[in-house]
């Protein structure tokens, strides 16, 4: 068969599995539809709906017993890191770009747009009546949003770094958790009073609360710490040794599920601090996590790209499931030089056009390539303006001076190649890996 052929007979493929997964199909206990990690995931407060934002810069909406996407929701100019679900049935995302969006399950855009913070927003939570939404950022704040608009948001920056995660007691009072490794009770608005500071071990990476008020707080030390309102701490956890990345509190709060970097995800009883079960087999980075109403299940998203169910009684997966290794994209650049300078780039950029975007554009077809002109990509300003074609000297110079002294504006990590000869090697592979096939 001819090359122009079979690249068309995969195209037409692509098409139909495209549809099938956007207009519906077969109920799925995993659930395709990320160009890259699954970095949050939010459920619906009825149960039917689940959200999840993406390192591609979406976030999708999903039908969970149907296991299909009902919308996917492009606006943001980076990762998708936190998103939640509001009890008017309105979605939030919140983005490395230090915004806000809040959307309704209704085509279009964005109904609403906060320009919340100077950098990445970490972490989203709505309070108890469904008032207020809180963000936490890297920009070492958190802030308060009267969903109803026409504030200007309440400003929390004692913090010593970022801020990793924020939630609400059962009160109104908010909940931080930063890089610090401390977590702070507030006061509520208009109390004058210090907040409560509980000095922990590691940095924070995720909080969760129960209805009687207790705090479950885990991080880099593999630890879930149960703290008391006063910020004493009651019972710790160890999960697994990996970082903890992300935590949720069973509805009835008597469970947390806690989730790591190194892929482990334990259901904790939080009475007794006793690990019940572990979901079987996700052994990936699993970013997010959240019960559905009636806890009987957990919707997890990871570094697989994938929305997946579980059972919480059991650990199981929800019905038929692959866990096949993601595969590795350089696989057959192996013992390429270039190719293992570029495996630092892989999380962002794809080499090939059928692969799609992730946090970054494609790279196929770069050289020869304008900046900020590859398709369907949301490119910032600066970018826009700079007059700047990519070859394999500007390529090379990208990298000796630096992203952000060579493109200021842009959203890629800060980082150099200090080697001339790795910059020669990750140029020589990039044309051979991007050119059109």
């Amino acid at each position: 068969m001819r090359r122009e052929t079979v690249r068309a007979t995969h195209v037409i493929l692509w098409m139909l599995a495209t549809a099938l997964l956007l207009l519906g199909g077969p109920a799925q206990a995993q659930m395709r539809g990320h160009g890259g990690p699954v970095r949050a995931v939010a459920v619906s407060p009825d149960g039917r709906m689940a959200i999840s934002g993406g390192f591609d810069q979406t976030a999708i909406l999903w039908d969970i017993e149907a296991g299909v996407a009902r919308k996917v929701l492009r606006f943001h100019d980076g990762a998708v890191n936190a998103v939640a679900a509001l009890p008017d049935g309105r979605f939030a995302t919140a983005s490395e770009d230090g915004r806000i969006a809040l959307w309704t399950s209704a085509g279009g855009g964005p109904v609403q747009v906060i320009s919340a913070h100077e950098g990445p927003i970490a972490g989203l939570a709505v309070s108890p009546d469904g008032a207020l939404l809180a963000s936490a950022s890297w920009d070492g704040t958190a802030r308060i949003w009267p969903l109803a608009g026409g504030g200007a948001g309440r400003v929390i920056e004692e913090h010593k770094g970022p801020v990793n995660a924020v939630a609400f007691l059962p009160d109104g009072r908010v909940v931080t958790g930063g890089h610090d490794a401390t977590v702070r009770i507030w006061p509520l608005a208009g109390d004058t009073a210090a907040p409560v500071t509980a000095q922990l071990s590691s940095p924070v990476n995720a909080l969760a609360i129960a209805a009687d008020g207790e705090v479950a707080a885990a991080g880099a030390d593999f630890t879930v710490r149960f703290l008391a309102p006063d910020g004493a701490v009651r019972a710790e956890v160890e999960i697994a040794p990996a970082p903890v990345i992300a935590l949720d509190m069973s509805p009835d709060g008597a469970r947390v599920a806690a989730a790591t970097a190194g892929g482990a995800v334990a259901i904790v009883e939080r009475a007794t601090g006793r690990i019940l079960n572990r979901l079987v087999g996700p052994g990936l980075p699993v970013w997010s996590l959240a019960w559905r109403p009636g806890g009987a299940e957990i919707v997890t998203g990871g570094s697989d790209r994938l929305v997946r169910r579980w059972s919480a009684e059991t650990g199981a997966p929800v019905g038929p499931i692959a866990m096949s290794q993601l595969a590795d994209p350089l696989a057959e650049y192996a013992g390429d030089r270039g190719a293992e300078v570029f495996r630092a780039c892989v999380a962002c950029h794809t080499l090939k056009s059928s692969e799609g975007e992730r946090a970054g554009p494609t790279l196929a077809g770069v050289f020869g390539r304008r900046i900020a002109t590859a398709p369907d990509y949301r490119y910032s300003e600066p970018l826009r303006k700079m007059d700047i074609v990519w070859d394999a000297r500007t390529i090379a110079e990208l990298f000796d001076v630096g992203p952000a002294r060579y493109t200021p504006g842009t959203k890629m990590p800060e980082q150099r190649i200090t080697s001339a000869a790795d910059r020669e090697a990750l140029v020589q592979f990039l044309q051979r890996a991007t050119a059109p096939r």
